[in-house]
């Protein structure tokens, strides 16, 4: 298979792990988001020289180059190969040797799409991934290529996906990242990557299904007494199927009795992949009725362009807390021993009252003639 040069400029579809981080000895990990153009690097061995802006992407492609889809798609039986292609363009005016390889698929904390790090062996679909050289030759699953682009082109690489015969059906993210070739002379050096989307799912049964768990509850008292306090919900949206899956989360509240009942929205969660997990919080106002208690719901969501036709069911985990109302029973106190203290003034003032009368009146019956 020969490569393909191009050197038009058009609109990039990519995957890009945003941002240029500055890292020491290894790499930081950054989301992989949708980005209108590639990241642009700047690099000058010498102060007095201007510093050399790479710019380049990497996006799906066919044989003949970039094909305009947004991410690579593909359902593989167990056991069986697919392929495809990648585009690595080369913006800058200048060539860059850049190192190709596959990773895993995670979500960070903040709900974005990402790979493993650099230098992390990935362990699932990432490790099923042989990517091509610019000759057209497929490398060992797992491995980088160096591929050298030519200043303003455009190298096609084959990619092929194989699932191992034992391969669990469902939904295994990954991606293809390209970086700027880096020596391994140590010290601080600039890491950035691209990355073009892998959504793999291997054939077979398909169970969605979250799961909410690790719900803490905490009440905060107002110390405004005539106000309503804080019950903050923390929880944990865990992916326990295959599919990956968004979520919509709500959480109720109410004293016994159901005496104030309350609900309110949590976190929604974009994207949780299977096997992973996404954290959360409510808060909702809550009188302190001594136990509270209620539920935490998640409705499971289809992703994307995802197909599930296994129906979703909503997940569902109670829980318990306990708001006393402390800050009530203080100005009850307060109060109580207010009207006490005025009271024991009041008689300490009248027994001091009474006291002078009773003295005036024996002095006068001592002073009185017989």
């Amino acid at each position: 298979m020969t490569s393909q040069h191009h050197a038009v400029r058009r609109p990039v579809r990519a995957l890009a792990l945003a941002g240029a981080l500055l890292v020491a000895a290894a790499p930081a990990a950054s989301a992989l988001t949708t980005a209108p153009t590639a990241p642009t690097v700047s690099a000058s061995a010498d102060e007095d020289e201007p510093a050399a802006r790479t710019t380049w992407a990497i996006e799906p492609a066919d044989a003949d180059g970039p094909d305009g889809r947004v991410s690579l798609r593909h359902v593989v039986e167990p056991g069986a190969e697919v392929t495809d292609h990648v585009a690595l363009r080369n913006f800058s005016e200048h060539a860059v040797t850049f190192d190709v390889y596959a990773s895993d698929g995670v979500v960070t904390a903040e709900g974005q799409f990402d790979l493993l790090p650099a230098g992390t062996d990935p362990v699932d679909s990432g490790a099923w991934i042989s990517i091509g050289d610019a000759d057209g030759e497929l490398g060992a699953p797992g491995e980088a290529q160096r591929v050298e682009v030519e200043p303003e082109a455009t190298v096609t690489l084959p990619v092929a996906v194989r699932a191992p015969d034992d391969a669990t059906p469902g939904d295994h993210p990954a991606g293809i990242v390209a970086s700027p070739a880096r020596d391994d002379a140590g010290g601080v050096e600039l890491d950035t990557r691209v990355g073009a989307r892998l959504h793999l799912r291997v054939a077979g049964d398909l169970t969605p299904a979250l799961a909410v768990q690790d719900v803490q509850a905490t009440y905060a008292p107002s110390w405004n007494p005539f106000a309503p306090g804080e019950l903050r919900l923390d929880y944990t949206l865990a992916n326990t199927g295959n599919v990956r899956l968004g979520g919509e989360v709500t959480a109720s509240s109410a004293g016994p009795f159901g005496w104030a009942a309350r609900t309110a929205d949590g976190t929604p969660q974009r994207e949780v992949l299977p096997a992973q997990e996404a954290g959360g919080a409510v808060v909702l106002d809550a009188w302190p009725l001594g136990r509270l208690g209620g539920d935490i719901t998640a409705v499971p969501l289809v992703v994307g362009d995802d197909e599930v036709s296994v129906p979703l069911e909503r997940a569902v985990a109670p829980y318990t807390a306990w708001a006393l109302p402390w800050v009530q029973i203080a100005l009850l106190a307060l109060a109580v021993g207010t009207v006490l203290a005025v009271r024991q003034i009041r008689r300490r003032r009248e027994a001091r009252t009474q006291a002078r009368i009773d003295a005036a009146v024996a002095a006068a019956r001592r002073t009185a003639p017989a």
